[in-house]
């Protein structure tokens, strides 16, 4: 399960990544079923539309994602299934929102990395890309 800080605002950090040791391969079999689960991408638009509203019923999720409230229980259930989605029901409806702030960084991360690759791709010149793909460089 993710670590969770609930009382910052910030991704709670313990050790500076570069100061931590290697990781183990039990915590890299861990950090690789954390980054599967995120791997999928209806469950990283369902976690992008909770942080946009702080938090959504399944059918404002389904509706939002054009998708059937079912397939969309479904995807929030492995997310809470990680811990990083708290749930409350009101009357038959069940609603949705993220606790796990480090979850929030990671997406924002995530697009960052996302939009530098993208653009440093379409910067390039067509020379480069074909060194590139050949391995050369």
């Amino acid at each position: 399960m993710i670590k969770t800080n609930k009382t910052s605002s910030a991704c709670c950090k313990q050790i500076a990544l570069k100061d931590r040791p290697l990781l183990s391969p039990i915590q890299a079999g861990g950090l690789s079923a954390v980054f599967k689960v995120l791997a999928n991408d209806t469950r990283l638009r369902l976690l992008h539309a909770l942080v946009r509203a702080d938090e959504l019923c399944v059918s404002d999720l389904a509706n939002s994602l054009g998708m059937k409230p079912q397939a969309v229980s479904n995807q929030l259930q492995r997310l809470s299934d990680l811990g990083i989605l708290r749930s409350r029901r009101e009357g038959n409806s069940i609603h949705y929102q993220l606790v796990d702030l480090c979850v929030r960084s990671l997406l924002d991360q995530g697009l960052c990395l996302m939009e530098e690759v993208t653009s440093r791709e379409s910067n390039q010149r067509p020379v480069n890309r074909a060194y590139k793909e050949n391995g050369s460089c």
